[in-house]
This record gives structure tokens, C-alpha cells and sequence, in this order.
């Protein structure tokens, strides 16, 4: 396999000044956004979390609250 250098020759490449500079009439316009460059994502539904770990989350913090909070009442009396 043999490596091909992607970079232009300066004294092969047209519009190119002596220096190595482009004219301003000479350079390519932008380039314009892909917003639809990637694969068509079916397998990740938009929706947030599902019910089941959300619970989960929840309850544990619940547990976690009701610690901390009898622990500073025990603290207290």
C-alpha cells in the first residue's frame, strides 16, 4: 500500500499566489451544516427515563433522606 500525501504541490495547484497565499476570489465558499449527516437512530426512543428505575432513584433517595434525618434527631435528643 503506498501512502499518497494529500497536501497540494504549490507549484502545481492552481490559484495559488508565489508565497503560497489565496486570492480571495480563488477560496472555496463554507461549508454548509450536515444536520442529517449520521444513521437514522430507530433503536433510542426520544422518551426520558422509564417508570421502573426512576422509582428505584426515587425510593433511594427517600431511604437516604430518612436516614440522615432520624440520624440528626437521635443527634438532638
Amino acid at each position: 500500500m503506498s501512502h499518497i500525501n494529500p497536501d497540494p504541490e504549490p507549484e502545481r495547484s492552481t490559484g495559488l499566489e508565489p508565497g503560497g497565499g489565496v486570492p480571495p476570489g480563488e477560496t472555496p465558499p463554507a461549508e454548509s451544516s450536515l444536520p442529517e449527516a449520521g444513521p437514522r437512530e430507530t433503536h433510542n426512543p426520544p422518551k426520558g427515563w422509564s417508570k421502573g428505575p426512576l422509582t428505584v432513584i426515587l425510593l433511594v433517595v427517600v431511604l437516604i433522606a430518612a436516614f440522615f434525618l432520624a440520624y440528626a434527631l437521635v443527634l438532638i435528643l
